[in-house]
């Protein structure tokens, strides 16, 4: 089984396990130690994972942190345990002291869902105050598999880890800023964009008046993004690609009979088609954007070729609907969604995959 398997399978133990692991030691050992294994580390070799490192802090003594991964005999990533239902935020300090008086270059917080990443980048062997990775087991993204991929001891190299450390980190503070003006928008953030339209001086009673404003403006433009590019991506669309040509079948005159196919195509998936194809738009030419309808699942995928599938759908099933992404070894790894509409949740995903083709 590969990394990204290893990585997903436990992701969709979590759910079935959370509720039977009342302490932070069944945490550790249900959730915890199997993500170290999956890491490539012998969880019951002290020479690569050794439980309760002595982490003394000036005149503290005895301060141990949960697990230390040695490589040489020493510590290269830290990692601080808490109960999956323990706010991580409470307890980031803790991790801090640790690090700061080790050798090790990385440090992980965790309660066995979310797992937060610290390094050094702001100053030299003093831990960051924020993350620079941090992965929700829960929600589990391809692109961030691939960062954790960098843990793994086969392949884990701290300097190939810092150079993406730095654009991670300000990449994520930068989503959850513009995530939360967007859906809040700041007095500073309104002023900005309506002092560009309005003449007068931005009183706060002005402000209050250009909040909803901006905050519909954005809306708007979102909802007229996304319209954009459905509507370019349908209309780029010329052909309808299927699995298999239909059979024809002679009658007793000696005539072709009509046509008959057990696949048919819904108008769900075609729609799901175009929002994908929308999805891609930018990033990959239209017109390599096919599909093919089969009897179980609809796939999407380019060049008309098999070989390059971007994902499958199945939308038989009203309440069991699946937006599914292939691995290397062409394993399935399915998602739930309700409706088509939650493809657009997937984007990055949708582009990784469609990357590895281009």
């Amino acid at each position: 089984m590969d990394f990204k398997d290893s990585i997903r399978q436990l992701a969709e133990r979590i759910d079935t396990l959370k509720a039977d692991l009342p302490t932070e030691e069944a945490t550790k050992n249900a959730l915890i130690m199997p993500f170290i294994n999956a890491l490539g580390y012998d969880v019951f070799n002290p020479r690569e994972v050794l439980p309760e490192m002595c982490c003394d802090i000036g005149t503290k003594k005895g301060e141990k942190i949960d697990y230390a991964i040695l490589k040489d005999g020493e510590p290269i990533i830290l990692i601080e345990c808490k109960h999956w239902q323990q706010d991580l935020n409470l307890h980031d300090n803790q991790l801090l002291r640790y690090f700061n008086v080790s050798k090790a270059k990385f440090g992980v917080l965790t309660n066995g869902i979310i797992y937060r990443f610290y390094t050094d980048l702001a100053e030299p062997n003093k831990m960051d105050t924020k993350p620079f990775l941090e992965v929700n087991m829960l929600d589990l993204k391809d692109a961030q598999v691939e960062e954790l991929k960098k843990f793994h001891k086969s392949y884990f190299n701290v300097s190939d880890i810092l150079s993406s450390a730095s654009e991670l980190k300000y990449m994520g503070e930068l989503k959850t800023i513009i995530s939360s003006e967007f859906s809040a928008p700041s007095p500073d953030f309104v002023k900005y964009f309506g002092k560009q339209v309005y003449d007068g001086f931005f009183m706060p009673k002005v402000v209050e008046q250009f909040t909803p404003l901006v905050k519909r403006a954005i809306g708007s433009y979102i909802n007229d993004l996304i319209s954009d590019r459905l509507k370019a991506a349908i209309k780029d669309e010329d052909t309808v690609q299927t699995e298999q040509q239909p059979e024809t079948s002679a009658d007793t005159t000696g005539k072709a009979a009509a046509p008959t196919s057990k696949i048919v195509t819904t108008e769900e998936e075609l729609q799901a088609y175009y929002i994908i194809k929308s999805v891609l738009h930018g990033v990959v030419p239209p017109e390599r954007v096919t599909y093919r309808d089969a009897q179980t699942y609809f796939a999407v995928f380019l060049d008309d070729n098999n070989r390059k599938t971007v994902c499958r759908l199945y939308l038989d099933s009203p309440t069991n609907k699946r937006l599914t992404f292939l691995d290397d070894s062409k394993a399935e790894h399915h998602n739930k969604i309700k409706s088509i509409d939650d493809i657009y949740n997937f984007g990055e995903e949708l582009i990784s995959a469609a990357k590895k083709f281009l």
